[in-house]
């Protein structure tokens, strides 16, 4: 019997570990779910006689090394930063490992070793990084074998609530980690378009959108992701004049969104002094001018000559109300995604979507010609969500695929191979993940 550990046991692996249970008979596994709250880990395997929950402690030196040492891969779906304690064991011990995170400088340090060891470490196949790879490298292997040359790339991905349960101002609710969804975009984004190499700092980030329509989903505003360069080598579009990767949210919100950029209440840097005495009222105003005549709402729309649109957004979330904000000791961050979470989360019956979209242009056989390949994909429910099935399932493809000796390879690796993207995408079309093709 193999046996699978699976590390973490949060919202984004639900359909992972569904999968490998649903799997587990037919090709002889036993999956064992770890997580440092174990009742979140026994709510994952319910009760499936292949499935072991655990009780796991990544810090554990001595736990992290006998899970490894008696698995025959581990898939790891805890946060970014701690992917690195189960990497540096992996190759150590000669075990695969599975993410679906961007390579990190200290996992892309691993590769010498990992390949001395024969070890994989596969990376960024979830959805974005994941599914984006793999559907964008397909139809550029197949632009380049037919004789054609690419001269822009552009890329959007969101995760958004479906139409039917679109109920609030900002047309957003969350699917994927709070806290990531706060800090978007920190840092500064860059690309190239039309050769010229081009910069957005993060508080300009919100105010430079492309607008979109994508199918019968309705248009949307894409900004722009944090590095869109480094991918070139790895799509083999070393000398593209044109590459953009974005994030996609519906028209109006990073209008909205960049309100709490600009007040400076995305910052996870510092401590508010006297939060635990604040409401929201106090604490938006904070941030705002010392002027006793003018109201909260008065400084505000004034400091950055907000329209009613954007105002009717912030007061629905409640900005600016006599309410206490309930925190002893945060960072602005912290208390804008309480207060978030308390307004974005996603109700029982509600149901998410994910939308993504590549554009190509290029040239061939002396035509100039536009191609778009577009994925939109409800989620089922609230457990298996579209944000789920889209991170879950390329994780849990692959990792059957390398117990089966079908990804044979080693080293830090992410899917833009033919050998991994060919097999999983044709296994996710089984799932409705399938994405239309279209010469504009």
């Amino acid at each position: 019997m193999q046996r699978i550990l699976v590390v973490g046991a949060g919202r984004s692996s639900s359909t992972l570990i569904q999968y490998l249970l649903d799997h587990s008979e037919e090709n002889d596994w036993q999956v064992i779910v770890g997580d440092y709250d174990l009742s979140l880990a026994e709510q994952k395997i319910e009760n499936h006689p292949n499935g072991k929950a655990i009780r796991f402690d990544v810090f554990d030196v001595e736990q992290r090394n006998d899970g490894i040492r008696n698995a025959d891969i581990v898939v790891s779906m805890l946060p970014p930063s701690m992917h690195i304690l189960l990497a540096e064991d992996c190759v150590f011990q000669g075990k695969n490992l599975v993410t679906a995170s961007y390579v990190s400088e200290d996992i892309a340090v691993l590769n010498d070793k990992a390949v001395e060891k024969g070890v994989l470490l596969l990376n960024e196949i979830g959805l974005d990084p994941g599914i984006d790879h793999m559907s964008a490298k397909k139809v550029i292997d197949d632009i380049h074998n037919d004789g054609g040359k690419i001269h822009t790339f552009k890329s959007f991905c969101g995760g958004l609530v479906a139409p039917k349960y679109d109920t609030n101002p900002w047309n957003y609710k969350f699917t994927w980690n709070p806290r990531n969804v706060v800090l978007a975009g920190k840092g500064t984004a860059q690309f190239i378009r039309n050769g010229q190499y081009k910069y957005i700092p993060y508080q300009n980030l919100f105010s430079r959108i492309e607008c979109i329509d994508i199918l019968e989903a309705g248009a949307f505003e894409g900004y722009a992701n944090r590095d869109s360069l480094e991918y070139r080598e790895a799509y083999d579009l070393t000398d593209i004049p044109t590459i953009f990767r974005g994030t996609l949210r519906r028209p109006g919100y990073c209008e909205a969104w960049n309100v709490f950029v600009q007040l400076g209440i995305t910052d996870d840097t510092y401590k508010v002094s006297g939060l635990s005495n604040m409401t929201w009222r106090d604490f938006i105003n904070s941030f705002l001018v010392y002027d006793e005549v003018k109201t909260v709402e008065e400084k505000l729309q004034s400091y950055l000559s907000l329209s009613s649109e954007v105002m009717n957004k912030l007061k629905w979330l409640g900005i600016f109300e006599n309410v206490s904000v309930g925190l002893q000791d945060a960072t602005p961050a912290q208390a804008l995604q309480k207060l978030l979470e308390s307004k974005w989360s996603l109700e029982e019956e509600d149901k998410d979507m994910i939308v993504m979209q590549h554009q190509f242009h290029y040239q061939l056989n002396g035509e100039e010609k536009c191609f778009h390949s577009s994925l939109v994909l409800e989620g089922k429910d609230k457990i298996h969500t579209a944000m789920s099935m889209t991170v879950g399932l390329p994780l849990a493809i692959a990792t059957k695929l390398i117990l089966q000796q079908k990804i044979k390879l080693s080293g830090v690796q992410i899917p833009v191979m033919k050998e991994i993207y060919e097999p999983v995408l044709e296994e996710l079309k089984s799932f409705g993940i399938d994405f239309v093709e279209e010469e504009i």
